[in-house]
């Protein structure tokens, strides 16, 4: 940063646009960097409130989050399927990936966020369609109940 001299007076000014430019940078560089934790979420779904709810312990390796809204539609991927016959095809795929990168189908969680209206019936149809496809390992997300 070059200090220079402003007219007569015994005033000096540092020239600023470098450092605004920076902050700039940095604000952009972090913006693209970040995590949301609301990536995977869908503004439809309101969970359920339980007072087992607990924070995940460690991040899950392989996470494969299905939301199920009160309709009783599933969404996956920002795609609202109406049926469990549109949803096998994005499972089969989801296997494909995880076969092709020599992991075990156990490695994938499948993380189902219902509507906390929805039935529990829907839920073990849902279930049942993942274990046809070869997943075995299942999260179910709640809100924690504060106290």
């Amino acid at each position: 940063m070059r200090i220079r001299k402003a007219g007569d007076s015994s005033v000096y000014e540092g020239d600023l646009t470098p450092m605004i430019d920076m902050t700039f940078q940095l604000i952009a560089f972090f913006m693209v960097l970040i995590n949301f934790q609301q990536t995977e979420q869908y503004a439809d779904v309101e969970l359920p409130i339980s007072e087992l709810a607990q924070p995940p312990e460690e991040p899950l390796e392989y996470p494969i989050t299905l939301n199920v809204t009160r309709r009783g539609t599933v969404v996956f991927g920002g795609r609202e399927l109406s049926t469990f016959d549109q949803l096998r095809p994005y499972l089969v795929r989801e296997a494909q990936v995880l076969r092709a990168r020599k992991k075990p189908l156990s490695d994938a969680t499948i993380v189902i966020r219902a509507h906390k209206t929805a039935k529990t019936g829907y839920i073990q149809e849902l279930i049942q369609v993942c274990q046809d496809e070869g997943f075995d390992t299942f999260a179910l997300r709640a809100k924690e109940q504060l106290e």
